[in-house]
C-alpha cells in the first residue's frame, strides 16, 4: 500500500570534486566583454552553447558567396541559462525514476483565515461627499451672534459672524472690529473646522491629551439644524447667541427645514443712564470758579477771564462808605470804606485807623468776589454795582455791612452808563448827593466871587513846581484821607484838619511859598454848613486838593 506521507526519490549522482564555475567575463583591446561559458559546474560539457552535427555538417558544406575578404561568422546565439532551459521538464523520468504522483498539501488555518475578506463594521452609507461638494460649493450660511463674556474680570459683550460651509459642514466664527476698538486685527477666532457637538463618554481615569478629534471620539458634529435665530448655541466652550442672519440663509432653511419666522432680536445695549453731576459744596478756599475746575477735570484750568473787559475798566474803583452792623457797641462806631474794581467785580475793605481806639485798622478784607445770599454752586450770584445802593445791607462772609456814604465818582459813573443800572440804583445815588450838589454849588460861588484865581493859579504851579524839587510822589491813600476828613462831601475840610493831612503824608508845607497858598484861599465860616460856630473850614476845590 501506498503511504499518504510525502515521498521524495532519491537520486544516484555521480560524486563531484570540482565546483567552481568557468569565467564568463573576459577583455579585449582594453575593454570587457560577456563570454558564453563552454563548460557548466564541475567542469561539465555544455550541449546547450555548443554546435549540433547537423549545424557543423551545415557549416562545412556552405561557402562563401563574397569574393573578396573573410567571410562573416553569423553571431551567436543569446546565452540560455541552464535554469530556464530546463524550466517545466520532467528530468527525473529522462533519467528512468518514476515518481508517486501529487498530494495535496497539508491545511493551514492562518493562510486559509487571510484568503477571507476582512469584515466591514460600518454600514454604508448612500450619501455621496462629492455630489455634496459639487451641489454645495461656494454656499454658506452666515448668522450673526453675540458672546456675553462680562461674568469674567475684563470680559465684555462682543459680536461675531459664524459661516456654516454646505459643503464640507465646517465652522467658521470671525470677530467684527469696530473702529478705535482697541483690538488687535485678527478677525478669526475660530478657524474653518468641523465642530464636535458630543463626545464619546470617557472614565474619568481614563488619560487623554486633545491633539486632533478623531471620528471615534466624537457621537455628533454640529450640522446646519443645530443654527438657529434667537437661541444660543456652544462652540468650543464659548456661547454665542444668535440674533440674526442673512437672505440667502433665511431661504435655504424655508427650503430645507421649512422654517419661515425669522425675527432679528435686538441686542444692542440700551442707553445708559445720564449720571447726574453732583458738584460739592464750596469750601471756600479760592474762588468759586477755581475751585470749580478741580470737578471738571484732573489737571484744572484756570477759567477765562473777560480781557475786554479788564482793558476798558482798568483803574476803575467805586469807593463807598460802610459801617458794620454789629450788637457790640464798639463795632458800630467803626467806620470803613468798600471798594468795588469794575475790571474784576472784586470787592476789598478797608478800615482807616483811629488812634487811642483799641482798634488795629489796616485791610479788612483782601480783594474778592462776595457772593450774595442765597448763591449756590449751580447758580452763582455775586454783589453788582446795582446792589450798592445807599442804605442797603451786604454780606460779606457773615458780616454785615450798611452803605452810609459813597464817592462822588460812584454818582458820576452811574449817570454815565445809566442805561446799564437800575433806575432805583441810580436815584438813590442822586437822591443822597442832592443837598450836597446844592451847597457846593453855593458854596463854590462864594468862593469863585472872591478868589483871584489867576494869582492862585501861578501860585499853584509854583508850589507843584517845589514838591517836584523835593522829588515828593503823591501817595494813592491820600484821596481816601481827604475823603474821610470831609464828612459830608462838601469839598470842605478844617485848616487844622488841612495841616495834619500835610503832616501825615509828609508834604514839605513848611515854605513860605506854600503858606502863600493858605492865604489865597477862603475860609468859610463853619456856621454856613453846620449850627457849631466855633469852628472855621478850609475849602478845597479840585486844583487844590490835587496839588498834593
Amino acid at each position: 500500500m501506498m503511504s499518504n506521507s510525502l515521498h521524495l526519490p532519491i537520486l544516484s549522482l555521480h560524486p563531484k570534486t570540482a565546483f567552481h564555475r568557468s569565467q564568463t567575463l573576459g577583455y579585449k583591446n582594453g575593454f570587457s566583454y560577456a563570454r558564453l561559458p563552454t563548460t557548466g559546474i564541475g567542469r561539465e560539457q555544455l550541449h546547450v552553447n555548443q554546435l549540433s552535427q547537423a549545424e557543423l555538417d551545415e557549416l562545412s558544406n556552405k561557402r562563401p558567396t563574397l569574393t573578396y575578404g573573410q567571410p562573416k561568422q553569423a553571431p551567436p546565439s543569446d546565452f540560455i541559462p541552464a535554469h530556464v532551459a530546463f524550466d517545466k521538464k520532467t528530468f527525473l523520468e529522462s533519467q528512468g525514476i518514476e515518481l508517486n504522483p501529487p498530494e495535496r498539501m497539508i491545511f493551514d488555518p492562518y493562510m486559509e483565515l487571510r484568503k477571507m475578506p476582512l469584515r466591514m463594521y460600518i454600514t454604508p452609507s448612500n450619501f455621496d461627499q462629492l455630489k455634496q461638494f459639487l451641489a454645495f460649493d461656494k454656499k454658506v450660511l452666515r448668522f450673526y451672534a453675540t458672546w456675553d463674556d462680562t461674568v469674567n474680570l475684563f470680559g465684555e459683550n462682543r459680536r461675531f459672524i459664524i459661516h456654516y460651509y454646505l459643503a464640507d459642514d465646517t465652522v467658521e466664527v470671525r470677530e467684527i472690529h469696530e473702529r478705535n476698538d482697541g483690538r488687535d486685527p485678527f478677525p478669526i477666532l475660530i478657524r474653518q473646522q468641523r465642530l464636535p457637538k458630543k463626545f464619546v463618554e470617557k472614565k474619568k481615569t481614563f488619560p487623554s491629551s486633545v491633539l486632533e478629534i478623531s471620528d471615534q471620539e466624537v457621537l455628533e458634529w454640529f450640522t446646519a439644524k443645530d443654527f438657529a435665530v434667537g437661541k444660543s448655541t456652544t462652540l468650543l466652550g464659548r456661547s454665542f447667541f444668535i440674533y440674526d442672519c442673512d437672505e440667502f440663509t433665511q431661504q435655504y432653511y424655508r427650503d430645507k427645514f421649512g422654517i419661515a419666522d425669522f425675527h432679528p432680536v435686538n441686542v444692542k445695549p440700551p442707553p445708559q443712564e445720564e449720571v447726574k453731576q453732583v458738584i460739592p459744596p464750596y469750601n471756600g478756599y479760592g474762588f468759586l470758579e477755581d475751585s470749580l475746575q478741580n470737578c471738571f477735570s484732573l489737571i484744572p484750568q484756570p477759567p477765562r477771564r473777560n480781557f475786554i473787559k479788564m482793558l476798558e475798566n482798568a483803574h476803575k474803583v467805586l469807593r463807598y462808605k460802610v459801617k458794620l452792623e454789629s450788637p457790640n457797641p464798639d463795632d458800630r462806631k467803626r467806620h470803613f470804606i468798600l471798594s468795588y474794581f469794575l475790571s474784576t467785580d472784586m470787592i476789598s475793605i478797608y478800615e482807616p485807623p483811629i488812634r487811642n481806639s483799641g482798634i488795629i485798622g489796616g485791610k479788612y478784607l483782601g480783594k474778592t468776589k462776595v457772593p450774595k445770599p442765597g448763591s449756590t454752586t449751580e447758580n452763582p450770584m455775586y454783589y453788582e454795582p446795582a446792589d450798592l445802593t445807599i442804605g442797603a445791607m451786604v454780606e460779606v462772609f457773615g458780616h454785615r455791612f450798611i452803605i452810609t456814604d459813597a464817592d462822588e465818582y460812584v454818582l458820576n459813573y452811574l449817570e454815565s452808563n445809566a442805561e446799564s443800572f437800575p433806575a432805583p440804583t441810580l436815584q438813590s445815588l442822586q437822591n443822597h448827593f442832592a443837598p450836597h450838589r446844592a451847597a457846593r454849588q453855593e458854596a463854590h460861588k462864594i468862593v469863585v466871587s472872591e478868589l483871584d484865581k489867576p494869582e492862585l493859579e501861578v501860585v499853584t504851579e509854583k508850589v507843584r513846581e517845589h514838591l517836584r524839587r523835593h522829588n515828593y510822589s503823591p501817595d494813592g491813600s491820600m484821596h481816601e484821607a481827604f475823603f474821610q476828613c470831609d464828612k459830608d462831601g462838601l469839598g470842605v475840610v478844617g485848616k487844622a484838619e488841612f495841616g495834619a493831612l500835610c503832616d501825615r503824608f509828609h508834604v514839605p508845607a513848611e515854605d513860605p511859598l506854600f503858606h502863600k497858598v493858605w492865604r489865597q484861599a477862603v475860609f468859610l465860616p463853619f456856621a454856613f454848613f453846620q449850627k457849631d460856630k466855633s469852628r472855621e473850614f478850609y475849602y478845597v476845590d479840585k486844583t487844590c486838593h490835587y496839588l498834593i
